[in-house]
């Protein structure tokens, strides 16, 4: 099929939670917005493959973007949720000190909270989470009522029927080849079954952990301006029949996740995970080795754990700038102001809590 070109106003790369909130958006304001995703279908990857969780803004350092982004996000994604009948359910969550040397993490961790504006903490000492919770053993906890979880499927479909109905438009299975800044807008070479050059006066990588190397592909854009990014993969195991919480159960956070926490989706299905690795390059495949870590993590607060009734799962792959050692890192949205070329907005390291945010 021979090349062809066409001109449009705005191309949202990318069509999981982020790429798709941001074409709503740009598309109800009037603009004319093409989603491009290279996948068959939208939200095939991190946005589909996470624990569904709609974050209260708990764990970012204050004035970050996360916060920021997290704590208005969990507001406005309630709303959604009433305003287009997105399956969700707000049932609050434990974070949970197992020892009462951990008891100065978690009230750090509660302080950083009050901080960055999370809503609604209290504090829980031992009978308070034995009255809510009688299968976990905890010294303290915090609870957090506006922590909850939604069918990100559910809410992504919504995110595309609003932005089609609003004129934008999506196509699958393009992949972005190339790319350069020119005087007419940015020019992008994209495959969708046969090659085609796309101009658009605004261009917004939002493809996840492909938006390094499409940034990179991007002629006149200076590739100081493209950071490293790294792969975390996490294993969830499934748990048969019914979990003994009524609330989502979260230990303190690791050095590179929230740790192995229990939650339910709204069918009722109770999970665990996910672990937290860095690996070469995104890989799904479930390493069922795994379950013995997982066992053991467990049964530091929930000694009744069955280790016959985990499941193997699914995994899921985040993009992150906080490289093995690293201290936490932010969200990064890399705009012309910074690297100077004009119409592009790159989004690097969104990972979670970006379903919220």
């Amino acid at each position: 099929m021979p090349a062809h070109s066409e001109t449009v106003d705005t191309i949202v790369i990318g069509a999981g939670v982020i790429g798709l909130a941001i074409a709503r958006h740009l598309a109800r304001t009037g603009r004319e917005v093409l989603v491009l995703e290279a996948n068959a279908a939208i939200g095939m990857e991190t946005s589909s493959r996470n624990s569904g969780v709609i974050h209260a803004g708990i764990y970012y350092p204050p004035h970050s973007l996360k916060a920021h982004c997290c704590i208005r996000g969990n507001s406005l994604l309630y709303e959604y949720c009433a305003q287009r009948h997105i399956a969700h359910a707000r049932c609050g969550k434990l974070i949970i000190a197992s020892t009462p040397q951990q008891q100065t993490a978690l009230a750090a961790l509660q302080r950083n909270a009050v901080s960055a504006g999370a809503n609604g903490l209290k504090w829980l000492d031992r009978a308070a989470v034995e009255a809510m919770e009688p299968e976990v053993v905890a010294s303290a906890a915090l609870f957090s009522p506006t922590t909850g979880i939604i069918d990100a499927h559910e809410l992504m479909f919504a995110l595309l029927a609003d932005t089609e109905s609003a004129g934008g438009t999506l196509i699958t299975r393009s992949k972005v080849l190339s790319g350069k800044s020119t005087t007419g807008g940015i020019e992008l070479q994209v495959d969708s079954g046969g090659e085609t050059t796309l101009i658009a006066n605004h261009v917004i990588n939002a493809a996840g952990h492909g938006a390094t190397a499409i940034a990179r592909k991007i002629r006149g854009l200076p590739t100081r301006f493209v950071p490293a990014v790294y792969a975390v993969r996490g294993h969830y195991y499934e748990h048969t029949g019914k979990l003994p919480f009524s609330h989502l159960v979260y230990p303190l956070p690791g050095a590179t996740g929230l740790g192995i926490h229990a939650t339910v989706d709204l069918a009722g299905q109770g999970r665990f995970g996910p672990d937290s690795s860095y690996c070469d390059q995104v890989d799904y495949r479930f390493d069922e080795s795994r379950k013995a870590i997982f066992t053991e993590a467990i049964r530091h607060w929930y000694p009744g754990l069955e280790e016959s009734r985990l499941q193997p799962g699914y995994v899921g792959v985040r993009p992150t700038l906080q490289g093995p050692g690293e201290a936490a890192s932010d969200f990064m949205i890399s705009t012309p102001a910074e690297h100077g070329v004009d119409g592009l907005i790159n989004l690097f390291g969104i990972e979670s809590p970006g379903l919220t945010a």
